[in-house]
């Protein structure tokens, strides 16, 4: 039985599109010494250093144990250093050392293809209906996991 695009179900075409950009991603890092979430996060402060991890948390929209934990590898490659702010004593900023900046600047490019060619052949107003679309899938499994609103029975045939 051939499945026609109309019926893919959406969870199942996020998730294999999640985990082939985070293989492709693994493949070109790897000899870096990197890994694919380490990449993200070393590019993230890149191009902005001098994110509190709460900040970084939410730029990488992951939650903050998981980017503690990748700072913390980070921290004992010496590429990242955590200094304090000068304005609130209890947030501490996150800043790359001389040797994350070097990495940074080889790698930063790879960011820059893999985000090219995710929106490759996609047309400005399609990517932002694809934006929308997926803000929309978030919020939903927000609500869902929560506990919240129940799906309607008309919708769940359509999911994943």
């Amino acid at each position: 039985m051939q499945v026609l695009p109309e019926q893919e179900k959406i969870g199942l075409l996020v998730a294999v599109t999640r985990r082939r950009i985070k293989q492709a991603v693994g493949r070109r890092v790897r000899p870096h010494g990197l890994s694919a979430q380490q990449f993200w996060l070393l590019v993230a402060i890149v191009e902005r250093e001098g994110l509190s991890l709460r900040e970084l948390s939410e730029r990488l929209r992951t939650d903050q144990p998981t980017t503690s934990r990748i700072v913390t590898t980070l921290i004992g490659k010496r590429l990242v250093r955590e200094e304090g702010d000068p304005r609130d004593r209890r947030r501490r900023r996150l800043r790359l050392t001389a040797a994350g900046r070097a990495l940074a600047e080889r790698v930063h490019p790879l960011a820059l293809e893999v985000r090219a060619a995710i929106v490759g052949g996609i047309s400005l107003a399609e990517q932002a209906a694809l934006r929308n679309g997926l803000r929309k899938i978030l919020q939903n499994m927000d609500r869902f996991e929560r506990g919240g609103a129940r799906l309607r029975a008309v919708s769940a045939g359509r999911g994943r």
